[in-house]
């Protein structure tokens, strides 16, 4: 960062400097676990609280007055600048805007209280939030695992400071100009919410029978005789029963399902469980963590399904023999079903599409491997979509923080089967739809992106003076600095003169 001032009036200064005599400049406090009481009387505000320029109030913890004072706790004040030593982002920092409870804070983040004759505290906020210092901030990181900067190093970072009057104008632009993004952002993010209910109001009706209902029109007119959906199970049980038969094994029916609480459908279709249209499950290989690799066959996680799709990211590899690869191998049109997850995921499902990497799949995880020519996958797994979790999270157990189903399980959910060529136009017709929500979904997020590219910009122009106009009759900073040390030093004289004086007092009475 240039050591010059970007306009006339500025001057160079560090944080560190900004600091008068009546303010204060220090890390948090450290409280520990055993430190904390959730029936405390004094706020812990922690680092989940330090948003990029706005003040998160994540945290709900607390301690006794009694511990913070025998911690000799610093209390905050409405107004403190807190800064977040560690990410993410680094550096960034928000003003306290009060607490209904005293307040202290943790020791990764710093306080930056400029006090009555230093800076405006929203113009030094944003000042720290601007690109440039958080360039400056990444230069004097330290940590392998997880950066962090120190007080120290914050000190010394040096930046531009306008006159206190263009420092009130700033913030006043700032936040006028941040306001309007932030209504803007707002709605895109309304826009967003009412894509999700628009793909689940488009998942619902396709299993309503509501997107198909012209298309069972015309095939009526046409006089061409479709497969009925009673006809279909009846051929999926003789497949399934030739299956067994061929395996050595002996047949078992599905176990029946009770529909007299489902709703009603299309006359060409009928209720059926999953377990009826599933040739068979099997749950994935288990490996200790160790056994991963930086190469050999993919392994699917739990974590690789989202959204109806396989999220190809963050891949595990292990090295199996031939047999475990045929054993635990996923194919075209399997569904992987989450087995164990929370109570708001386990159950998430999607589909192994043609061209997939040959892959296995973890232990947490299911596969579901379908009667192919009697169901279509990708029909399944939108109803995976649209039903599953909501069916499991009141059907899964639950130990120790985490939910878990079963094969039985999976086997008893319910699912409407209307005939194949039917099933064919359902998932193109949810494919249709939600395409279209997939590109305005896109485009909302490219604004969204765009949005804080452009909040960066007004920082980076308002701490470069090109922002509001500079006003030749305004104080330059040059003369703030000056008071700020002026009052320093006068204050450091005082206490020294007061130590003196004691010191004095001490030695005449100890005569």
């Amino acid at each position: 960062m240039s050591d010059s001032p970007h306009a006339k009036g500025w001057a160079w200064t560090t944080l560190g400097e900004l600091i008068g005599p009546d303010g204060l400049f220090c890390d948090g406090d450290w409280v520990e676990s055993k430190d904390q009481d959730p029936e405390g009387d004094v706020r812990l505000v922690q680092l989940a609280d330090i948003g990029d320029g706005i003040y998160r109030d994540r945290s709900s913890r607390f301690l006794t007055s009694a511990k913070a004072a025998e911690l000799g706790c610093t209390y905050l004040k409405r107004g403190d600048v807190l800064i977040a030593r560690m990410p993410d982002p680094l550096g960034r920092a928000c003003v306290f805007p009060g607490d209904s409870k005293p307040a202290v804070t943790a020791v990764d983040v710093c306080i930056a209280r400029p006090g009555p004759l230093g800076a405006v505290h929203r113009w030094l906020m944003n000042q720290l939030n601007t690109p440039q210092l958080r360039l400056e901030v990444s230069k004097l990181q330290s940590g392998s695992t997880r950066k962090r900067i120190s007080r120290g190093n914050l000190a010394t970072i040096g930046f531009p400071l306008p006159p206190l009057s263009e420092q009130h104008r700033i913030v006043a632009k700032i936040e006028e100009l941040f306001s309007q993004l932030d209504a803007g952002v707002e709605e895109l993010k309304k826009a967003r919410a009412q894509l999700k209910r628009y793909r689940q109001s488009v998942l619902k009706a396709a299993f309503e029978g509501k997107l198909t209902e012209e298309w069972r029109r015309q095939r009526a007119n046409s006089h061409k005789p479709i497969e009925s959906a009673a006809e279909l199970l009846e051929r999926i049980r003789q497949d399934r029963k030739r299956l067994a038969i061929s395996q050595g094994k002996k047949y078992k029916e599905p176990p029946t399902l009770d529909t007299s609480e489902l709703p009603e459908l299309p006359k060409s279709w009928t209720w059926t469980n999953v377990g009826s249209v599933t040739l068979s499950m099997k749950n994935g290989i288990y490996k200790p963590a160790s056994f991963y690799r930086d190469s050999g066959i993919a392994c699917l996680r739990m974590y690789n399904i989202a959204d109806g799709v396989i999220v190809w990211k963050d891949i595990k590899r292990m090295v199996l023999t031939r047999q475990e690869v045929e054993e635990y191998g996923l194919s075209a049109g399997d569904i992987l079903v989450n087995r164990v997850n929370s109570r708001e995921l386990v159950g998430k499902a999607a589909p192994i599409v043609e061209g997939t990497e040959p892959c296995v799949f973890e232990s947490k995880n299911i596969r579901l491997r379908l009667c192919r020519d009697a169901v279509h996958f990708r029909y399944v797994s939108y109803w995976f979509l649209l039903s599953a979790q909501r069916y499991f999270a009141g059907n899964a157990q639950q130990v120790v923080g985490m939910a878990s189903i079963s094969q039985p399980q999976i086997g008893q959910m319910p699912i409407p089967v209307p005939p194949v060529t039917e099933q064919l136009e359902i998932a193109a017709e949810i494919e249709r739809c939600i395409s279209v929500a997939d590109a305005e979904e896109t485009t909302i997020d490219a604004a969204l992106k765009q949005a804080s590219r452009l909040r960066q910009s007004i920082l980076k122009r308002a701490f470069e003076g090109r922002l509001v106009p500079q006003d030749p009759t305004d104080e330059p900073a040059e003369r703030l600095l000056e008071r700020i040390r002026h009052a320093r030093a006068n204050s450091q004289a005082g206490r020294s003169q007061r130590a003196k004086s004691q010191t004095g007092n001490r030695q005449r009475g100890e005569r």
